[in-house]
């Protein structure tokens, strides 16, 4: 209720010239997904049609292979393993990241050590040197160590581009805490891991979420490493659409795989909705 009044009451606030710069920044946002969706329900859409001359359901039952969604859900397209080996893969990277993070982002917020900016700088090169240089210097080891092809590989060159975000995410998130609470905790008798637990771990679990929920994104669309790592025996969804269009052409099955892939930066979307704000930030997600 009370977020149906602040909406309310921001729709009256806006004036006519703001509410028409807000739908057209939607409709920039949203706008390329139309054609992708009429492409993905397509059998034959000539340029200068506004609409397909042919529809997938007008083909479905003259057609001896499936077509457009029905191939998309079916085996031979490979989804659902790239969903599954993204998911997996984003997962255990995230799991990973949050491990190595959170003790290395307490100790860049907190404590002051000879070296420190070149560190956080040195932390900052993977996002700077691009991913086409890692992923081949990165392969020649791997081949020799024999972690090409492999999921361990995989999930060790996504924790390159992701952990200097979880970090740097971390590190905003124990800035903003201090010591106050802690210290009053030990005050009182708590232990270390009590202190952790009942206290720390608690109040960063809205940033330890929005960490692992980015994490999660990045991890789920890097497409170069993946592609010189997978070395084509492990399919994720952004190799997949990949090997998809490399052709130059966007046939209705890989409009359909390309709305796929949309899909978890959507629920991801819904999630941050649901729970990251700024009031979560300030009273934790029990309030």
């Amino acid at each position: 209720m009370a977020r149906k009044t602040s909406s309310v009451a921001l729709n009256e606030r806006l004036g006519p010239y703001q509410k028409l710069y807000l739908l057209l920044v939607a409709g920039f946002i949203l706008g390329p997904f139309i054609p992708l969706i009429i492409q993905s329900f397509a059998f034959r859409w000539a340029w200068p049609d506004l609409l397909p001359g042919t529809w997938w359901l007008e083909q479905r039952e003259k057609s001896i292979l499936p077509l457009a969604w029905d191939y998309v859900i079916s085996p031979y397209s490979q989804v659902w393993e790239a969903t599954l080996n993204t998911i997996y893969i984003g997962c255990v990277v995230t799991v990973i990241c949050l491990i190595i993070c959170l003790p290395a982002a307490r100790v860049l917020a907190r404590e002051r050590f000879k070296g420190k900016p070149a560190f956080e700088f040195f932390l900052s090169m993977p996002l700077i040197v691009p991913e086409a240089a890692i992923g081949i210097a990165l392969l020649m080891i791997f081949i020799h160590i024999g972690l090409a092809g492999s999921y361990t590989g995989i999930i060790i060159v996504h924790l390159i581009p992701t952990i200097p975000y979880m970090i740097r995410m971390l590190t905003a998130v124990y800035q903003g805490l201090g010591r106050d609470f802690e210290e009053q905790a030990m005050i009182l008798g708590a232990s270390r891991w009590q202190i952790l637990r009942l206290v720390t771990l608690p109040m960063l679990l809205p940033g330890v979420v929005a960490g692992a929920l980015f994490t999660f994104l990045v991890s789920t669309n890097i497409f170069l490493l993946t592609f010189f790592m997978g070395q084509g025996k492990i399919v994720t969804l952004p190799t997949l659409l990949f090997s998809k269009i490399s052709g130059g052409t966007l046939d209705a099955s890989a409009a359909g795989i390309t709305l796929v892939v949309t899909v978890p930066g959507i629920i991801l979307l819904l999630i941050t909705e649901r729970f990251i704000k700024e009031e979560a930030f300030g009273k934790g997600f029990g309030n």
